[in-house]
């Protein structure tokens, strides 16, 4: 579904990401970990098409679309759940939702996808009509969850999709994770819970100074004692 080959990214003269390859199936799990300034979100944020200093190919399905403007990106089903959220916090639980939408391929399907995500992520119906700004961490995570699938994805990018939440929120957004999963999505998913996320992960690669390490299923790097060490400080 998503194939990313020789991937290199840079801000101004300084090169944050080196010949990245790495793909993530329909239907599969893919997590990438790595230290703090790593060049996670760096990666997330050029796949996306939010960094415009890269080089290397994108491949959705059968498109290439590293060329393509942010917005062209989600048309064709790739879409990110940004690091911190990035709702509209004096807009509505709904409203926020339906922003979601707003793309020509998702517009016409909206009232079916709501239904959809108000099945997935019942909270969010619970709590449509309140202001996003009002909601716990852990509602907020689900809403920016709902709100990227309101746009119809085929790839889900989800960024440090934990970060702040209570452990009740950390398991439970993990089984959603699952769910899209076996719905047939292809999540590529940035993660400092290392354990959570490898033992989620169909597979994984582990990213230092920029560059793939180490890659392999999830749950054989979450064994390996050399990403224990040598990568994660664990």
């Amino acid at each position: 579904m998503l194939r990313v080959e020789k991937l290199s990214a840079s801000y101004g003269p300084t090169r944050i990401l080196r010949d990245i390859d790495l793909e993530a199936a329909e239907g599969q799990i893919v997590g990438l970990v790595g230290a703090n300034a790593a060049g996670k979100s760096t990666l997330m944020f050029s796949l996306a098409g939010l960094r415009t200093r890269c080089t290397g190919a994108i491949r959705l399905g059968d498109a290439r679309i590293d060329a393509l403007p942010a917005h062209e990106r989600v048309l064709h089903g790739l879409v990110l759940v940004p690091e911190r959220r990035r709702l509209f916090p004096f807009m509505t639980v709904l409203e926020n939702l339906e922003i979601g939408a707003y793309s020509s391929r998702a517009r016409p399907e909206r009232r079916s996808t709501l239904e959809q995500v108000y099945d997935l992520l019942p909270v969010l119906a619970e709590r449509k009509g309140q202001v996003a700004g009002s909601l716990s961490g852990g509602e907020q995570q689900m809403l920016a969850i709902g709100r990227a699938l309101m746009a119809r994805p085929k790839v889900l990018l989800l960024d440090e999709p934990t970060e702040g939440l209570a452990p009740l929120y950390v398991s439970l957004l993990f089984q959603v994770v699952k769910n899209l999963r076996d719905l047939g999505l292809a999540i590529l998913i940035v993660e400092q819970n290392v354990h959570h996320v490898l033992a989620a992960a169909d597979r994984a690669y582990v990213l230092e100074n920029g560059a793939i390490v180490m890659r392999g299923a999830g749950a054989d790097l979450l064994r390996d004692e050399r990403l224990k060490v040598a990568y994660l400080g664990l």
